[in-house]
């Protein structure tokens, strides 16, 4: 795996400080953390970004589904100022701990010899390999995965947990004996951060049930509690970390260069100007 060129690598962004985990090894780069871009001045957001842009060339932001508006919209009007296709807004279907993990894990890759098109297609990728999930006492409030009406009114019964895989496909148990849910088919480590919830279902059941290969409490991110509707829970996720791995199934797939900006991508769309591949023409007979 070369290293390419010395260089400055691509900088991946987030925005707040808890969406950025402690490196996984000596090679992953540091996040860039924008946080409070919508508590300050416009022309000093607009600064500072400009500098993040020209010190590593290309910016990855990623942001959860739960974030605020008014920094989306903050976002949207720096990049529509500086006129650059250099920065990509990466919106992955994941809760929070599962988009930490995924900034993470773009944080190694970034320290590899991948275009930042390729390193922004990246996380597309890597978000069908993220399991992210979360013990819950009460689904009243949770609108991002479907509900049934009989857990609806379970959830009202107190002392009530249900056990819920947002991704890569939705899942919901009520806690019991018997309960399970569906896990990776892959080696994987898990990360826990809890809530205001105390049980041992996800360190001893789950995480077992799922052979993970390691295990590692962290803080749970503050958008958590809005994602999933409670304060009550415990978040998990379960991923992919080595480099070598992760590396591999990016350069695995095919690369091709964006019609439009021509940068090089993986998949069917540039995370950078957004562009989809032309439809082909359909000559008449």
């Amino acid at each position: 795996m070369g290293s390419g060129e010395l260089r400055v690598p691509t900088a991946i962004a987030v925005t707040s400080a808890d969406l950025a985990l402690p490196p996984q090894d000596e090679r992953t780069v540091p996040a860039v953390v924008l946080q409070g871009l919508d508590r300050q001045p416009l022309d000093r957001s607009l600064t500072a970004l400009q500098a993040v842009v020209e010190q590593h060339g290309h910016l990855i932001v990623v942001c959860s589904e739960a974030l605020d508006p008014a920094v989306e919209r903050r976002l949207r009007t720096l990049r529509a100022l500086m006129e650059s296709d250099r920065i990509a807004l990466f919106h992955p279907e994941l809760p929070p701990l599962g988009l930490a993990v995924l900034v993470r894990q773009l944080r190694q890759l970034a320290s590899c010899d991948l275009s930042p098109g390729v390193l922004a297609s990246a996380g597309r990728l890597l978000t069908h390999y993220i399991h992210a999930g979360a013990l819950l006492g009460s689904v009243a409030k949770l609108d991002r995965v479907p509900v049934g009406l009989k857990s609806h009114t379970r959830s009202w019964v107190p002392g009530s947990q249900f056990g819920v895989l947002a991704h890569p496909e939705p899942q919901l148990v009520r806690i019991g004996p018997e309960a399970a849910l569906s896990g990776p088919e892959f080696g994987t480590r898990m990360l826990v951060a809890k809530g205001q919830l105390q049980s041992d279902w996800v360190t001893d059941t789950l995480a077992k049930s799922w052979n993970v290969q390691g295990l590692r409490e962290v803080p749970l991110p503050a958008e958590s509690e809005r994602w999933w509707g409670t304060g009550r829970l415990i978040e998990f996720c379960a991923y992919l970390s080595d480099l070598s791995v992760l590396y591999q199934l990016v350069t695995s797939v095919r690369r091709s260069a964006c019609h439009w900006c021509g940068i090089d991508v993986i998949g069917d769309r540039c995370v950078f100007c957004s562009a989809t591949p032309p439809v082909p023409e359909t000559r008449a007979g």
